[in-house]
């Protein structure tokens, strides 16, 4: 490729507020966007040449045929655009509105050249691009985002594969946003100077997510890469809830995710506080376990209908994921931003535990339902927003 900017380019990124910011009331300001939950993608064309990278800057054309083909129709011949590649799905029985669908979308990175064809037909992607960095000869990362956004609106980019996002000066209606579009599987807003620069790796922009807590179930562990047998750490804590019938048989245990990030001194004394409820293999107790057939391939990656732990993982191909599992006795509250489907799309937090609550109470009754949104209102002919 012959561009201005060459790859690899390290996408800017957002730091973390509570609330969406507003205007500051001088001619700069913020622009404010949907956050799409997705694969972030620095897209370069040059003429027939397609590279899509990902965050960490390593190259996905080959996982999404489609979004290539579709770079090709939609896209300026020498290019270089910032965005998220995202999977839309419509709703049960065609009855509920369309929204994202991170699980399908993370299939797609897949080491079958077949089954990425096969997805890439049966379940097509698409691109929603929100920066420009390059266009012909002129590197445009240097310029305001509002001169860059002029650029992308010349682009003209509406469908029905490849389109621009959605964007307002009007702090009330990205609050707006953070409300309803949660219904179609965005989860947040960003916040972005008007007058910034494009800085690859900074946390130049700013995201608004949202912020829940959960009482789960506390029913295994991980132990941290740094662990010993003299010194036992714990790396993170799995996670479950029940479904609405709390008092069914403990198969009914879903795994929704995990909690982690802890301090040293609190990894030791985790494990300490835990160890008492470890369930040694071989006894009855470890038969019990509800996750007992995690190794189970079907089981595993839930195409039997419950969701467990151990599964290996497309993104950590060879690591072990393999767990401890506890005595299903003890509840936590933890804090969670978004729900991808039955499980926690990001990593929970540990607020405390609530030795006041019997686990068999914890079920998704208590998790807060978003508000209904058509992802189709804001990719309007992008696939899988409709029945196919």
């Amino acid at each position: 490729m012959s561009l201005p900017i060459e790859s690899p380019v390290r996408p800017m990124l957002a730091r973390s507020v509570a609330t969406v910011p507003d205007q500051p009331g001088d001619a700069a300001g913020w622009v404010y966007e949907p956050k799409w939950d997705g694969f972030r993608a620095v897209v370069y064309r040059d003429g027939d040449d397609v590279r899509i990278d990902s965050r960490s800057c390593r190259p996905m054309q080959r996982y999404f045929p489609e979004i290539v083909e579709a770079v090709l129709t939609a896209l300026p011949r020498r290019c270089v655009v910032d965005g998220e590649i995202v999977l839309a799905r419509p709703g049960a029985d065609g009855q509920d509105a369309a929204h994202l669908d991170f699980d399908s979308l993370s299939q797609r990175i897949h080491p079958a050249e077949s089954r990425v064809r096969r997805l890439a037909s049966e379940t097509p992607a698409s691109l929603v691009v929100f920066d420009v960095l390059a266009l012909d000869d002129d590197d445009l990362t240097d310029r305001p985002l509002i001169e860059r956004l002029r650029v992308l609106d010349g682009m003209e980019l509406s469908g029905p594969q490849v389109h621009a996002t959605p964007r307002t000066p009007d702090a009330g209606t990205a609050r707006q946003w953070f409300e309803s579009f949660e219904g179609a599987g965005l989860d947040g807003v960003v916040a972005k100077p008007a007058d910034a620069p494009y800085q690859p790796n900074k946390r130049g922009w700013l995201k608004i997510k949202h912020a829940r807590t959960a009482d789960v179930v506390l029913a295994g562990l991980r132990e941290h890469k740094a662990s010993t047998a003299q010194r036992p750490l714990v790396g993170s804590l799995l996670l479950g809830l029940y479904r609405d019938e709390a008092a069914g048989p403990a198969s009914s245990l879903q795994f929704v995710g995990v909690a982690a990030s802890f301090s040293a001194a609190r990894r030791a004394s985790l494990y300490d506080e835990l160890a008492p409820l470890v369930v040694q293999p071989g006894t009855g107790g470890a038969a019990e376990h509800p996750w007992a057939d995690w190794h189970d391939p079907a089981v595993a990656d839930g195409t039997a209908g419950e969701r467990r732990p151990g599964a290996q993982s497309r993104w950590s191909a060879g690591k072990d994921l393999s767990f401890t599992p506890l005595r299903v006795e003890r509840v936590l509250e933890v804090g969670y931003d978004h729900m991808e489907g039955d499980r926690f799309r990001h990593t929970a937090q540990l607020k405390r535990w609530r030795p006041d609550r019997d686990p068999s109470s914890c079920t998704y009754a208590q998790l807060a339902e978003p508000v209904g949104y058509d992802l189709a209102a804001l990719l309007p002919g992008a696939p899988g927003t409709h029945e196919r």
